[in-house]
């Protein structure tokens, strides 16, 4: 059934789809929860690059097989061809941005294949700035993840007895490796970080880079999948914690450091089962988003794509990951994705039915480019009625701030972290179920490890909110004073 008959089965009221999205008896619903025993029912190919969950590729779909190669080449030749329904826009090419590395790596290049259990890897370190070589070695233990990227195995380092895990791609001579770029810059207590790195030589002349990671044993998929198991939701807590660090790593990486990660999804966040501390990883999609400038809109999983990204639209912005992270809430919330689309076209079905047929007003907003407008008109289900009862209701409205048509009027991450649903955290006596401490959440510093970047216009709506404590802790009340105030750089 194509999209247009099923947009007008629903708005005439035909049974032929759930108007229940939050209910768990629909056939796509159970569908869901029985395949994910098992196997993954969404797409995971072209950006499923992290690997560190291994059960995150068990099941690629069509639509994604037939773009991995795309892909793999860093959007310089990639476009999709949208349905008719969709006007049939093309997707221009996205050329590859040069970043600064501000980490001081040194590449070296070793022999042999390396991901074969007990195999050792030596490579060098350092050389630089009047600093001495030496030698570090890396001993594979098992593969963890494989993609069409590569492969991902975990491995420990002989001198020092730490885990680590080592993501090895194929490097094709002919383009720079963007992955490598960005995270040569990247400093954050919620994003994954990258310890080393080096090139290992393997048979027909290929190269391959290997990206020498910390190694975070869970993911936010698996953590979700465990409770789906046992027919229990996520407790609060804990979708809490995760989507509060999901926040602030955001923030971090489009304020701070100004890059889009372009595939948030549980299967892209790791968790310290013990800490429950969270990071954000693998940034094989990630970009430097430059105003003006055309970036394929054939990214992120199918899942969280958001709806300008269907819509065709190259110049989006980090608004992208907002709604990917807004369908990750939604997810641990629920206990099953939000809008799980069969095919990209299937996806902007499932989000109509829940936020209604977007205006013309917020289709422009989205790709201004698009014209046309022959949508039926499916009005919008309830914030209330698509979550349980019992569902709090801070947790509800953050999700609505979240998942909105319009880029420019979804919250920021900044506004997500100050939002009441968090203000447990900030209770002053605030712990783990087990009575451990929370892992770290205000830990801010005058050097802006965590550089929280307000306009005079967003100032004016958190003025209020920054009055107590009730919003934010003092720590944050006082760095953003600083900031709004010109004492601190942003």
């Amino acid at each position: 059934m194509n999209m247009m008959r099923r947009l007008k089965s629903i708005a005439s009221g035909r049974p032929s789809i759930s108007s229940d999205p939050g209910g768990d008896c629909t056939t796509k619903r159970a569908k869901f929860d029985q395949e994910t025993e098992g196997k993954i029912n969404e797409e995971t190919c072209h950006t499923g690059r992290c690997g560190i969950d291994q059960d995150q590729h068990a099941d690629a779909s069509k639509e994604t097989s037939s773009n991995v190669s795309t892909m793999a080449r860093t959007e310089k030749s990639g476009y999709d061809q949208l349905p008719k329904e969709l006007n049939e826009m093309k997707i221009g090419d996205d050329k590859g941005k040069s970043y600064n590395s501000e980490k001081d790596m040194e590449a070296t290049i070793v022999n042999g294949n390396g991901t074969e259990t007990g195999q050792i890897i030596t490579t060098a370190i350092g050389g630089r700035d009047g600093q001495p070589k030496r030698t570090i070695s890396y001993m594979a233990e098992r593969v963890v993840g494989t993609g069409s990227f590569g492969v991902v195995y975990q491995a420990k380092c002989l001198e020092t007895g730490e885990a680590v895990a080592i993501k090895k791609v194929l490097q094709d001579k002919r383009y720079k490796n963007r992955e490598l770029q960005v995270m040569r810059i990247l400093d954050h207590t919620n994003v994954l970080r990258l310890k080393h790195c080096f090139y290992s030589a393997a048979d027909k002349d290929e190269l391959y880079l290997n990206l020498v990671l910390e190694y975070v044993p869970e993911t936010v998929y698996r953590v979700s999948k465990h409770y789906i198991r046992m027919h229990q939701h996520i407790p609060i807590i804990y979708v809490q914690l995760y989507t509060y660090q999901i926040c602030r790593g955001l923030n971090y990486l489009h304020h701070v450091i100004g890059v889009c990660h372009r595939d948030i999804k549980p299967q892209n966040l790791l968790v310290n089962p013990q800490s429950h501390q969270l990071k954000i990883c693998d940034f094989g999609s990630a970009k430097m988003l430059v105003p003006g400038e055309p970036n394929i809109s054939y990214i992120c999983s199918r899942y969280y794509r958001a709806p300008e990204l269907i819509f065709g639209a190259t110049e989006y912005t980090t608004a992208i990951d907002i709604w990917s992270a807004g369908c990750v809430l939604a997810e641990l919330l629920l206990g099953h994705p939000m809008f799980p689309g069969e095919s990209g076209v299937d996806q902007l079905v499932e989000i109509i039915k829940i936020l209604g047929t977007p205006t013309r007003e917020e289709i422009k907003c989205m790709n201004p480019n698009y014209t046309e407008f022959k949508f039926p008109q499916i009005k919008a289900h309830p914030w209330h009625k698509v979550f349980h009862k019992k569902m709090p209701a801070e947790a509800v409205d953050l999700v609505s701030r979240m998942l909105q048509y319009s880029p420019n009027l979804r919250c920021t991450s900044l506004e997500a972290c100050a939002h009441p649903f968090f203000d447990d955290l900030r209770e002053p006596n605030a712990c783990l179920p087990n009575g451990r401490p929370l892992p770290p959440l205000f830990d801010f510093s005058a050097q802006g490890k965590l550089v929280i970047s307000l306009s005079s216009s967003n100032w004016q709506a958190h003025r209020m909110n920054c009055a107590g404590v009730s919003f934010l802790s003092m720590h944050e009340v006082e760095f953003i004073r600083g900031i709004v105030n010109g004492f601190l750089d942003e």
